[in-house]
C-alpha cells in the first residue's frame, strides 16, 4: 500500500471508527501481520483497548488473524476494505433505489454492524421504519424479511464465511481460536435459512412515558420465532460493485447511441448479472430470441428491430456488444473487460483535456490510436505546429502521462542515429491517475474536517438550539415561544452556518464524483492485472 493509500486509510478509519481504531488499523496496514503483545507495545495503547479495537476491525471485517507456526495468533488488515469505506455511501443509496426504504435500512445497518443475524436486522430496520410512519402504523416484520430475501436472491447480501455459523470472535489473549465453520458452497451462501418471523416494530417510549410506566405494564415485544439465527449476514461488496459497472456500460451505451440501445444492453446484462461472475471477461451468451422475451414489458419494439440495433452495437467501434455465434437469431455477450477499458481510456482522455487543453488530447488520443509515434508524426497527424506539439509531448511527458521509448540504430547510442518514440501505456497512466485521485479524496476530507473544526462552537450552540425546540413542539409551546428561541442564533451565525452547509456539501459531491473515477481507474486494474496473469 502506498503512502496515499494508508493517508486515505487512517482519515476513514479515524473518521467511522474513531482514533483507537485509527491507530490499531494504521499500524497493522504499514507493519503487516503483528501479534497482539507486538500492537499493544508499538502503538503505545492498552491491552484492553487494543483488544477491543481489534474486535471492532474483526467485526467490520478490516482485519483478518491466522495462527502462526509458532503457535501464537497474528493480525493483519485487510487493505482494500478499507477503502471500501468511502463507497458506503453509494452502497446505501443503490439499495433505496432498488429496493426502497428497506432495504436502504437494511444496508445501512449491515454497513454500521458489520455483520448481524438476520432477526436483528429485521427487527432493528422495522423498529426504525415504525418510527418514521405517522398516524400509529406499524411496519411488520414480514415485510422486512421479504426485501432481505430480495437483497439476498440478488446476491448485494451473503453469509458471513469463516465466523459467519459460530457467531463466535477470536481469541485476543493469543490463544488458539475456536475453528470456523465455513460455508460449504455458493448457493448456500445466499440461502434465507428457515425462521419465522411474527410482529411489528415498536416505536422508542418517551422518557415521562417510561417514568410513569411500571416494567410490569410495559407492552412486551411480539414473538420473534427463530429456527435457525446461528448465521451472520455482511454486504457483498463485489454485487454493488459489479451493479456500479453495468451502470456505467449502460451510461456510456445511452450516451453512444440512444435509449433504446441501452435498455437492450441493460436486458442483457440484468439476464446474466447472478450467473455471470463479477471479474469474467464476458457475460453469458445470449440470443436474440431471450433478449426478445426478456425486454420490459412497456418496450414496444418489434423482433426486427431488435435483431437491426444487436447488429449495431455489435459492428460499432465501441466494444461493448459481441457477436459470438448464430444459433437462435444470433447469440451476443456483453465485452465487461473491453468496455471497462474503454471507459477508462475516456477517463484518462477527459483528465488529460481538462488538464492540458484539448490539444494535447488530441495527441493523447493519437498516441492511444498509434501505439508509437515519432515527433514529426504527431505534427503530421495531429495537425499542430512542431513548437507546440514539442512543447505538449514535454509537458506530458514531465507527468508520466506519455512516455518516450529510444531504439538506437547502431550500437553507439548516437541521437542523430537514433528513434525516439512516443506511446502511452494506459496502465501506467491509470495507475499514476488513481494515486492522485487517493489524494484528492484525502484532501476533501481534510477540509471537510478542517471547516467543521473551525465551526465547532456554532454547530454545537445550533443543535442545542434544535434540540430546545423539538422538546417544545413536543410539549405544545406557542409560537412566539419557538421564535424567541430560534433568535438565539443571530443573522451573521445564520449565515456562517449556510455557508459551512453549503461548502460541506459540495465537498460531499465532489468525494462521490471522485470515487466514480476511482472505481472505474480500479475496474480496469484489477482486470488488466487478471488478464496478464
Amino acid at each position: 500500500m502506498t503512502a496515499v493509500e494508508l493517508r486515505l486509510s487512517s482519515l476513514l478509519l479515524r473518521e467511522h471508527y474513531g482514533e483507537i481504531v485509527e491507530r490499531v488499523g494504521t499500524f497493522l496496514i504499514r507493519t503487516g501481520a503483528q501479534p497482539l503483545r507486538v500492537i499493544v507495545s508499538e502503538t503505545g495503547t492498552s491491552t484492553d483497548q487494543v483488544k477491543k479495537a481489534l474486535c471492532v476491525l474483526l467485526q467490520h471485517g478490516l482485519v483478518t488473524y491466522q495462527m502462526h507456526k509458532r503457535g501464537f495468533v497474528e493480525y493483519c488488515t485487510q487493505c482494500d476494505r478499507c477503502l471500501r469505506i468511502l463507497r458506503f455511501p453509494r452502497y446505501i443509496y443503490t439499495a433505496k433505489t432498488l429496493y426502497g426504504d428497506a432495504g436502504e435500512l437494511i444496508v445501512e445497518e449491515l454497513l454500521l454492524n458489520g455483520k448481524m443475524t438476520l432477526s436483528a436486522a429485521v427487527r432493528k430496520v422495522a423498529d426504525r421504519l415504525t418510527e418514521s410512519m405517522e398516524d400509529g402504523k406499524s411496519m411488520e416484520y414480514g415485510e422486512v424479511m421479504a426485501t432481505f430475501s430480495q437483497l439476498a436472491d440478488t446476491h448485494f447480501v451473503q453469509r458471513c464465511p469463516g465466523l459467519s455459523d459460530t457467531g463466535d470472535t477470536p481469541s485476543t489473549e493469543g490463544r488458539r481460536p475456536p475453528a470456523p465453520t465455513l460455508v460449504i458452497n455458493e448457493k448456500e451462501m445466499f440461502t434465507i435459512p428457515k425462521v419465522t418471523l411474527i410482529g411489528r416494530g415498536k416505536r422508542r417510549r418517551s422518557s415521562d412515558d417510561d417514568e410513569g410506566a411500571t416494567q410490569s405494564k410495559r407492552p412486551k415485544r411480539d414473538p420473534v420465532v427463530v429456527e435457525d439465527d446461528a448465521i451472520y449476514w455482511q454486504i457483498n461488496m463485489d454485487r454493488f460493485h459489479q451493479h456500479f459497472r453495468d451502470q456505467a456500460i449502460i451510461s456510456a451505451v445511452s450516451n453512444k447511441m440512444d435509449q433504446t440501445s441501452s435498455e437492450i444492453v441493460r436486458t442483457m446484462l440484468r439476464m446474466s448479472e447472478i450467473t455471470t461472475s463479477s471479474n469474467a471477461p464476458y457475460t453469458q451468451p445470449l440470443s436474440s430470441n431471450e433478449i426478445f422475451r426478456s425486454l420490459p414489458t412497456g418496450y414496444n419494439i418489434s423482433k426486427q428491430v431488435l435483431d437491426q440495433y444487436l447488429t449495431l452495437l455489435s459492428d460499432d467501434p465501441l466494444p461493448f456488444v459481441g457477436r459470438s455465434g448464430d444459433s437462435g437469431g444470433g447469440t451476443f455477450v456483453i465485452n465487461l473487460h473491453k468496455a471497462i477499458a474503454s471507459l477508462a481510456t475516456s477517463n484518462l482522455e477527459s483528465i488529460v483535456q481538462e488538464r492540458f487543453g484539448s490539444r494535447c488530447a488530441r495527441i493523447f488520443r493519437l498516441l492511444l490510436r498509434k501505439r508509437h509515434l515519432e515527433q514529426k508524426q504527431v505534427e503530421d497527424f495531429a495537425m499542430i505546429p512542431a513548437k507546440e506539439a514539442k512543447d505538449m509531448l514535454y509537458k506530458m511527458l514531465s507527468v508520466n502521462l506519455v512516455t518516450l521509448q529510444e531504439i538506437p540504430k547502431t550500437p553507439d547510442h548516437a541521437p542523430s542515429r537514433t528513434f525516439y518514440l512516443y506511446a502511452v501505456n494506459p496502465l501506467s497512466s491509470a495507475r499514476m491517475l488513481l494515486q492522485r485521485c487517493y489524494k484528492t479524496v484525502a484532501n476533501l476530507i481534510d477540509r471537510r474536517q478542517y471547516e467543521t473544526k473551525e465551526n465547532k462552537r456554532l454547530l454545537e450552540k445550533s443543535q442545542r438550539v434544535e434540540a430546545i425546540i423539538a422538546s417544545m413542539q413536543a410539549t405544545g409551546a406557542e409560537e412566539s415561544q419557538l421564535q424567541e428561541i430560534e433568535e438565539m442564533i443571530t443573522t451573521p451565525e445564520r449565515q456562517q452556518l449556510d455557508n459551512l452547509k453549503r461548502n460541506v456539501n459540495k465537498l460531499d459531491a465532489s468525494e462521490i464524483q471522485v470515487d466514480d473515477t476511482i472505481f472505474i481507474l480500479e475496474s480496469y486494474i484489477n482486470s488488466t492485472m487478471a488478464k496478464i496473469s
